[in-house]
């Protein structure tokens, strides 16, 4: 208790301290911040509450307990025990929490910092779960609102420099290539693998190249993890407990070449445009397939749901399910906090890899020194 105790002064401390020590005051009494801000795009991978304030079901909404009951003790629409990868890329940046863009006490001086645009459910498509989520072309709209707030509010230069030197962070993908098993949609009978692909990548780089041309020149992209074999994957046929869902691999497999080769040639077609691409396959792949070497005892068991491997998603009565679900005692035994989610432990783990990782992983900047550059 006491341990837990400190942990929350400690981050309350440091959330304090940044957001004095990272601002200066400008004539019109606005305030800049001097480090460079981050966008993030994407969905519940990177979601830190907008599907709050949306109308939408409470299968994309996290607001209830257990989550949030690690750092926050309390839920605040993170699909976690915790803090999410933003957080602590935030954390690294010298950054205060990013918020949510939808959040509705944000000021105009937070904006200067960065938001969070991420729709937990929302794909690259329009019509992933449409009507429900915050798809990116809708998230890159109120991006677009955000980037003419901040010219009018701190003057078209000012705006310009924070808009230049912020990075953009994304992970979007994965919910299209899940979405047509969902609502057993025939979808595949009529396009091909690789032509579907092709539109959720290409939705992602217009995307890319939307943000370029609005000044944008810092990218920080995840490429799509293996969750076809995430817990609830493992689940999908209860004769082959413990089975990746087939189906998903392959386009996954697709789209993370596909999604490479779509940056390289933006990188050469774009003048001063910069990435740092994770390759969140590997390091999510690593940590399912041999747990104990990175601190966990459970890869491929959720700690919060129900059935087996705790693989069906009732976390928290997700769903509206009256079904009961477990919780486990201890979460930094686990990768994953529910069915498809992180904990705030893995998520930490996999936020130093994109802040700082070798080439290999992040390459061929890594987002630490996408931060350095102005």
């Amino acid at each position: 208790m006491e341990n837990s105790q400190l942990v929350s002064i400690t981050f309350l401390a440091y959330t304090i301290i940044i957001s004095i020590g990272s601002i200066n005051c400008i004539d019109n009494n606005n305030l800049v911040t001097n480090q460079s801000a981050l966008f993030v795009f994407g969905d519940s991978v990177f979601d830190a509450g907008n599907n709050n304030y949306i109308d939408t079901l409470s299968s994309v909404r996290s607001n209830y307990w257990p989550y949030g009951q690690t750092t926050f003790k309390s839920p605040t629409g993170r699909v976690s025990d915790g803090r999410l990868i933003p957080d602590f890329i935030a954390e690294y940046a010298w950054l205060p929490l990013i918020p949510p863009n939808l959040q509705p006490f944000n000021g105009n001086s937070q904006f200067t910092y960065g938001v969070n645009f991420a729709s937990g459910g929302a794909g690259a498509l329009v019509g992933t779960f449409s009507g429900l989520v915050i798809n990116l072309r809708t998230q890159l709209n109120n991006f677009k609102k955000v980037e003419e707030m901040l010219r009018s509010k701190l003057g078209d230069a000012e705006g310009k420099r924070v808009i230049s030197r912020a990075v953009y962070l994304f992970h979007i993908g994965l919910n299209d290539y899940q979405y047509p098993f969902t609502t057993n949609s025939s979808l595949f009978q009529s396009i091909s693998n690789e032509k579907y692909v092709d539109y959720v990548v290409g939705n992602m780089t217009d995307v890319f190249k939307e943000v370029y041309n609005l000044g944008g020149r810092k990218f920080g992209i995840l490429n799509t993890g293996p969750y076809d074999c995430a817990p609830a994957s493992l689940v999908i046929d209860q004769t082959k407990i413990r089975s990746c869902f087939q189906p998903v691999t392959e386009l996954i497999n697709m789209h993370n070449e596909k999604l490479l080769n779509g940056l390289r040639r933006l990188n050469h077609e774009l003048s001063g445009f910069k990435y740092a691409l994770h390759d969140y396959h590997t390091s999510l792949s690593e940590r399912m397939n041999d747990p104990s070497k990175y601190g966990f005892k459970e890869g491929k068991k959720a700690c919060c749901g129900s059935g087996p491997l705790r693989g069906i998603n009732t976390c928290g009565g997700r769903m509206g399910l009256s079904q009961s679900y477990e919780l486990c005692e201890n979460v930094t035994d686990y990768l994953f906090f529910d069915p498809f989610h992180l904990t705030e432990k893995a998520n930490r783990q996999i936020a130093e890899l994109i802040w700082s990782g070798p080439t290999n992983i992040t390459g061929p900047y890594n987002l630490k020194a996408l931060f350095e550059l102005n």
